[in-house]
């Protein structure tokens, strides 16, 4: 089978998995674009992304430019002579850029476009409630996320499954469906097409802080869902107040009754041996949780760090 010359752009843990992958096949990877290092934590260390890391300890050429533009990075991508440019979780790329290489430059989604598009598919795939997600591989264009699709891969998610779990699975799914394009790019055997036009694709913005806060006005079931989508990151919240402190809560997770309560929504009741949350139409009851200023732990671990539970209520 042919061997590709294929420039690899990325950054974070689920790129680096397909670089990995890519690496692993007959396919040469001539270079690797990625972040610039920059300092991070308490202590200001210099990090490096997970596809840096791996690319030195592989002796791989890494490129990270401030900006795509450069011309001096643009002519050095140039020199490499690549078939074909892998972008996996990067950033927006220019014109000039993804039109370099012969055979054009391809992306991995972690949805089934054209719906979920964006910056936030796995989240929101989870949050809607969805049962079933995928992986997708499209040529790159001037719009986001809309350009011919190559591969496409389902994956059904699991009842109960959090946004970490389904970032792990389609993790792995796509390191294959990327080397399996490559594959068949290189045997010219990929007719691509057209994404469907939908009059409405489900979107997947990119999540901001605020966006991450619990509605208790809603419906258990909906309440719930938005929980497992934003677990283990960025993390759902709410606000307790601890008399007259008021202190981020970040839940990852819980079960849920639907329940006749005659209580308001967003109210709570909390001792030694439980924690209920009412929801509109019934009761959420995390079992791991964080306090702001606190590790996470369970909800065993949190009652047992209270000493009287009267002054403590939703803010």
């Amino acid at each position: 089978m042919k061997s590709l010359k294929v420039v690899f752009l990325g950054t974070p843990e689920f790129a680096k998995t397909a670089l990995e992958a890519i690496h692993q096949s007959h396919h040469e990877v001539v270079g690797v674009v990625t972040v610039a290092d920059k300092a991070s934590g308490r202590g200001q260390k210099i990090a490096q992304s997970p596809v840096k890391v791996f690319a030195v300890e592989h002796h791989l050429p890494v490129f990270q430019p401030e900006k795509l533009r450069n011309p001096e990075f643009l002519e050095e991508l140039r020199k490499l002579d690549a078939d074909v440019f892998v972008v996996v979780a990067f950033r927006m790329m220019p014109k000039v850029l993804f039109e370099m290489p012969k055979m054009g430059t391809f992306n991995l989604h972690a949805s089934l476009l054209p719906d979920y598009r964006g910056a936030a598919p796995i989240n929101y795939a989870i949050i809607n409630g969805e049962e079933k997600s995928g992986a997708t591989t499209f040529f790159i264009n001037e719009k986001i996320d809309e350009g011919h699709i190559l591969l496409q891969e389902e994956l059904t998610i699991l009842p109960d499954e959090n946004a970490g779990s389904l970032h792990d699975r389609l993790m792995e799914m796509g390191a294959k469906l990327v080397v399996k394009t490559l594959d068949g790019l290189a045997e010219n055997s990929i007719t691509e097409r057209p994404q469907p036009q939908v009059e409405h694709p489900k979107n997947a913005f990119k999540i901001f802080k605020e966006d991450t806060r619990i509605g208790w006005n809603k419906n258990a079931k909906e309440i719930h869902q938005f929980i497992l989508g934003m677990s283990p990151y960025p993390a759902a919240f709410t606000t307790l107040k601890i008399g007259e402190e008021e202190k981020g809560l970040k839940i990852f997770g819980g079960r849920f009754e639907i329940a006749d309560h005659g209580k308001p929504a967003g109210t709570l009741d909390i001792s030694k041996n439980e924690f209920k949350i009412y929801a509109e139409d019934g009761i959420y009851f995390p079992t791991e949780l964080q306090l702001e200023g606190k590790k996470r732990m369970n909800i065993k671990d949190f009652l047992n760090g209270f000493r009287s539970f009267e002054n403590i209520q939703m803010a």
